[in-house]
């Protein structure tokens, strides 16, 4: 499954089989973890076989059921950790569906499970994401026009067009898709530039909710064909 298949193939999943993962799918991970920790300086977590952190009340309200593995989303409080962790949390979120696993982002259904997880001085906990062998593979959301994200004409070009769809096809907090992409006038012998913008939300999380959004951007639209302005 190429990551452009993912994007399609991935839905949100809360219940699971119970299972642990595999030693061979946990290695796989690690090593994608510690790639992206450095890339994207964060302080990710997989945490296998714990179910506590989703048998407790938030959980249940949540509906999760038979999460045995987690993901711990952590990093040095900063003005755009919740933006990073997004956009290399949801690297993380794709190449686990390329391997057979299923994710969902949470971020208040879950308990902080002491001894579990380790955070340096500065770094705090903004999300975990529950991962492993999907009971189910989740359902499709409505989603929003690509005109009601976006500034696209019928003179855009195809990949701006794309990525917005990719984008459109992004997790977000509760389905509320509050962000918007800007294609801008482009200047000569420049790359065209793309505008990302969160919206107001009282339910939050649109800042990590853009971060995811502007990957699923990037893979639809070609990293090669704009820079973010």
């Amino acid at each position: 499954m190429t990551l452009q298949e993912a994007i399609l193939a991935r839905h949100s999943v809360r219940a699971y089989k119970g299972q642990p993962l595999t030693d061979a799918d946990a290695r796989a991970l690690q090593d994608k973890i510690e790639q992206l920790n450095r890339e994207g300086q964060l302080h990710i977590q997989l945490i296998r076989n714990e179910p506590k952190a989703f048998l407790g009340p938030f959980a249940r309200y949540g509906k999760f059921r038979g999460v045995t593995d987690y993901l711990v989303m952590a990093g040095v409080k900063a003005d755009d950790l919740d933006d990073r962790i997004g956009y290399y949390g949801e690297q993380l979120v794709l190449f686990a569906q390329t391997i057979g696993l299923s994710t969902c982002w949470v971020g208040l259904s879950y308990t902080k499970i002491p001894g579990t997880y380790v955070l340096n001085d500065g770094e705090v906990i903004q999300a975990y994401i529950a991962i492993g062998y999907g009971a189910t593979q989740g359902v499709t959301h409505k989603i929003k026009r690509i005109d009601q994200v976006s500034n696209v004409s019928d003179d855009s070009p195809e990949w701006f067009r794309r990525g917005v769809e990719a984008a459109l096809l992004a997790p977000t907090a509760i389905n509320q898709q509050k962000f918007s992409f800007e294609l801008l006038p482009t200047e000569d012998g420049q790359l065209p530039r793309v505008l990302a913008k969160r919206h107001f939300s009282l339910v939050g999380y649109t800042q990590m909710d853009l971060g995811i959004a502007k990957y699923h951007f990037e893979l639809g639209a070609g990293k090669d064909n704009f820079v973010w302005a």
